[in-house]
């Protein structure tokens, strides 16, 4: 027994060693600055003085509301119709899935050069974000962009992509969707679907089992897993996401439609100067997304492991 202790202790040391480095750069560039910014969100700091402390007043100011004669208004509007922004763009996600299921599909099939294929509809998920938010840009251009030109060829109007408040979201939802249906989710959905066991479609199809039914009962439960890791990381991403596509295509306009959380975040931070209250959208977006995250594992799950 001693000498399995003494041997134990001899491999901690190196262990520690190995892992000494990877601790202290999440130490310090992660847990520190999470550590810090909750204590930011407490102060008012404009970068150039001295932070000062103001307590919760930075929370009150984001999600309080105030009494006036016409009635209660918020006392910060912005917030909730940014929050409205974020969570309308959750709406994708069960498109997205569905497309890469639907992808994974077709795709698992024996076709010629399916190798190919995969290739070309995992590409758009790999090319550099800001080229293909240029690209899209232009292809919205309600004067010569490619979009409105097709539509006109077949008789239907154009519209002002990212102008016109009402189509803004949709246009990047649209946009999202064509990054991410071909990517790692259609990969994990064909993993996935080369692990069901063939035993199970054979035993379906003496049942009398047609396409839809086998995938009914055969090929969605034995996906669930899989869907459930999709969906609660599609879930996170996209709470956190939105920054990049509209700061390059609509810059949060028009009016404020394709503005999110994340967006918000840095236009308090670095055009305001308005660190404390950035840091508490921050963690009011860190509570938002360990909510749903919960409440997904909750249900989704048990759903999963059934």
């Amino acid at each position: 027994m001693s000498t399995r202790v003494r041997r134990g202790s001899r491999e901690l040391w190196p262990a520690i060693g190995f892992l000494l480095p990877n601790l202290i750069g999440f130490l310090a560039f992660t847990a520190a600055p999470v550590v810090m910014s909750l204590g930011l969100s407490f102060t008012s700091w404009d970068l150039l003085t001295p932070p000062l402390w103001v307590g919760v007043d930075n929370f009150v100011a984001l999600l309080g509301f105030s009494s006036t004669p016409t009635g209660w208004r918020a006392n910060d509007p912005e917030f909730w119709q940014f929050l409205g922004n974020t969570l309308f763009f959750l709406l994708a996600i069960p498109v997205n899935i569905a497309g890469s299921l639907g992808l994974a599909i077709l795709l698992n099939r024996k076709l010629r050069f399916s190798h190919f294929y995969r290739l070309v509809f995992f590409l758009p998920s790999v090319l550099t974000g800001v080229a293909i938010f240029t690209l899209w840009k232009i292809m919205y251009n309600p004067d010569y962009g490619l979009i409105n030109g097709l539509l006109e060829t077949v008789g239907l109007g154009g519209s002002k992509w990212l102008t016109d408040p009402a189509m803004a979201k949709p246009a990047l939802m649209i946009m999202s969707s064509w990054m991410t249906i071909g990517g790692t989710s259609m990969i994990l959905y064909l993993a996935a679907l080369q692990n069901v066991p063939l035993d199970l479609f054979e035993a379906a199809k003496i049942d009398g089992a047609g396409k839809w039914a086998q995938f009914r009962h055969v090929t969605w439960p034995s996906l669930m897993p899989v869907t459930f890791f999709i969906f609660t990381m599609a879930l996170i991403h996209s709470l956190q996401g939105g920054f990049d596509a509209a700061y390059v295509m609509t810059n949060g306009g028009p009016f404020g439609s394709t503005t999110t959380l994340g967006f918000y975040i840095y236009r308090q931070a670095y055009v305001a100067f308005e660190m404390g209250y950035a840091a508490a959208i921050a963690w009011v977006l860190f509570l938002l997304v360990l909510v749903l995250t919960l409440i997904n594992w909750r249900y989704g799950n048990k759903n999963a492991s059934v």
